[in-house]
């Protein structure tokens, strides 16, 4: 404590003046606006039923002359929707504008109808999982959610049901009183999700949930996702690899360098990539033999040998040929030890995409 060396009664009365300033003036950063005006809001917010649950309009994100994104336009609404991007795309910064983290430098966003900045009640309809883990190692995996359905609101008895209810839809049931510290990845990641549904959101934003996981746990967190979608809730999880996404969504988006590349049903985007110039690689035991059967099929229209037992087929109809090439094989009784697309990726198709190729 500091001595005071004046009067006791002026001792006093600074202090009382010191006490007094913080609510006669203060930091203005944490003190309320009490020269508002108009009524405030009397009615609970509703959803806007005419609006997609997740609209952009023009929406970029600048840091000085440096665009992470820019001028992205596009409405999601139901289902599971995939956006595909390289490390860099702007997948993990439109996340963060949707979740209220950053605020875009132009454009507008909407969550059901409502703008989040000037309204956040619709982020209570909205489970968020981030690329990247903050968890409580001590906890376990139903203390873990169970104290988040605390925060939303729910009671200790009715958050107890609700981590049982999320858990188990997971798959972490037999192990939801196990501490996360000793989870596997898979298993961490399923808790992260199970923390994201216990608000029973209609739009959950999952940022590179297959990342680092095993093929069990890529394959049940896929038929997680894949469940979500048939519920009728609006999914968006985002990956950089086309094979994972094209499991699980039913909508695709294609982010490059902070750009919309591509946006549509998967399916109709998937017939327009299998046009492009693409090579089948298969290592045969006799490659010159296998040749001779698929040289006459009337989408090749190049074939060339790396080596002895490779055979690697050119084909503008990636689809055509792999329809046609097990009875190929089989009828002509070819041995085969591996079959691989080498351009099937998404590196290739951004290449093709960024080249002047169109979809």
């Amino acid at each position: 404590m500091v001595p005071c060396f004046i009067d006791r009664n002026e001792c006093h009365r600074l202090v009382h003046l010191k006490r007094t300033s913080v609510f006669n003036g203060g930091d203005t950063r944490v003190m309320p606006d009490f020269d508002q005006q108009g009524k405030g809001q009397t009615k609970a917010w509703q959803p806007d039923l005419s609006a997609p649950a997740v609209l952009l309009e023009g929406v970029s994100k600048s840091y000085g002359r440096i665009f992470a994104l820019s001028n992205i336009t596009m409405a999601l609404n139901g289902g599971v929707t995939g956006i595909l991007g390289m490390n860099g795309a702007g997948k993990s910064t439109m996340f963060k504008l949707l979740m209220g983290k950053l605020k875009p430098s132009q454009g507008k966003i909407r969550l059901f109808g409502t703008d989040p900045w000037k309204n956040p009640a619709p982020y209570a309809r909205v489970g968020f999982v981030p690329e990247h883990e903050k968890m409580y190692d001590w906890m376990t995996a139903h203390q873990f959610v169970s104290t988040f359905a605390r925060l939303n609101g729910l009671t200790r008895a009715e958050a107890m049901l609700e981590a049982d209810r999320v858990l188990n839809f997971v798959g972490l049931a037999d192990v939801a009183h196990k501490k996360i510290g000793q989870y596997s990845k898979g298993m961490r990641q399923r808790a992260k999700i199970a923390h994201a549904l216990v608000n029973d959101p209609e739009l959950i934003i999952l940022d590179e949930p297959l990342q680092g996981c095993d093929p069990l746990a890529r394959t049940t967190i896929m038929n997680v996702i894949r469940e979500l979608g048939r519920m009728g809730r609006t999914v968006i999880v985002s990956s950089h690899i086309l094979q994972e996404i094209e499991r699980i969504t039913e909508q695709i988006v294609i982010l490059h360098n902070g750009r919309l590349l591509a946006l549509g049903n998967l399916h109709a985007i998937r017939d327009k990539l299998d046009q492009i110039p693409h090579r089948i690689t298969i290592e045969a035991e006799d490659a010159k033999a296998l040749a001779k059967d698929v040289i006459d099929m009337d989408d090749v229209y190049g074939i060339s040998f790396p080596d002895k037992k490779n055979l690697s087929i050119q084909t503008h109809n990636l689809g055509a040929i792999h329809s046609k090439l097990p009875a190929a094989i089989v009828e002509n009784g070819h041995r085969i030890h591996t079959i691989d697309n080498p351009d099937d990726d998404l590196a290739s198709i951004l290449g093709y995409l960024t080249s002047g190729g169109g979809i």
